[in-house]
């Protein structure tokens, strides 16, 4: 009888697991999502709340952002969103880290600009902090 229990549990802990990292997944989605209309929004107390303070944000051209310059630019406009549509979305989670790679193809009302789309490749990594997933550092390409 005890065997049949102990084999039991050991069969439930990669199930478990299983759940463990869809929880997390879906977690690590909805921040993303949320990022994305603080984007388009200009929200800067979203954008503040799901960055991390050592954020390393990269752009297609090579620019390559802190924090507080990432902030600044989506609320004051310089990189304005009108829409963003993500595509091909996929989330790896390893204890409290997860890596999303993703299409972004968003509507652009950049300041001084005209508005225009870009469609780009990006990798994010994404952190757990007491309980949170912050975004650590993110890195696009031009597709």
């Amino acid at each position: 009888m005890k065997k049949a229990i102990l084999s039991s549990l050991f069969m439930l802990i990669p199930f478990m697991a299983t759940l463990a990292q869809n929880k997390d997944e879906q977690a690590v989605a909805s921040a993303v999502q949320q990022l994305n209309q603080g984007m388009i929004d200009g929200n800067h107390i979203t954008l503040d709340q799901l960055t991390f303070s050592s954020l390393s944000y990269g752009h297609s051209s090579g620019l390559v952002e802190d924090k507080n310059a990432y902030i600044t630019a989506i609320v004051d406009g310089i990189f304005g969103f009108t829409s963003i549509d993500l595509t091909e979305q996929t989330i790896s989670v390893t204890n409290n880290v997860a890596i999303v790679r993703h299409k972004f193809s968003a509507g652009t009302d950049n300041k001084g600009q005209e508005p225009g789309r870009v469609n780009l490749a990006v990798l994010q990594i994404w952190q757990k902090e007491k309980g949170k997933w912050l975004l650590l550092a993110r890195q696009a390409t031009k597709i």
